[in-house]
């Protein structure tokens, strides 16, 4: 059965990969995925990631977080479906958890951190959201 919603394999894979307490998950490399992973890494929710050359379309490995035998991610959720798109504007962008957590948000000026898009003063399509 194929995927409809590369996101969402995206972070069920990482939250199921944290759960079981891997060291690190491979996921089939995307333009989008690795902007994903690079938001990831920026907000410090996960450790390196690399892209590796399987002779198809890639693999992204990304090698997870712990601190004190727990995992850095709590939590994470899809907002935004391929059946009920979730656009906002600048004004009206969601705060996870009062600004603990991040929202990922798909721009015009590509996908961006929620602070960095209020910032910017851009809108755009709520992907996720993870804290």
């Amino acid at each position: 059965m194929p995927i409809t919603d590369p996101i969402s394999d995206f972070l069920t894979r990482i939250r199921n990969a944290a759960k079981a307490k891997h060291r690190r998950v491979d996921i089939p490399a995307s333009t989008m995925k690795k902007a994903l992973a690079q938001i990831l890494q920026d907000q410090k929710y996960i450790g390196d990631f690399a892209v590796l050359d399987d002779g198809k379309q890639g693999l992204l490995r990304i090698n997870l977080k712990y601190h004190e035998g727990r995992p850095v991610i709590k939590g994470m959720r899809r907002v935004s479906k391929p059946g009920i798109r979730q656009y906002r504007p600048a004004e009206s962008l969601p705060r996870v958890l009062g600004g603990l957590g991040v929202a990922i948000i798909s721009t015009s000026k590509g996908i961006m951190t929620d602070v960095q898009a209020r910032k910017q003063n851009v809108g755009g399509e709520v992907l996720a959201f993870i804290w």
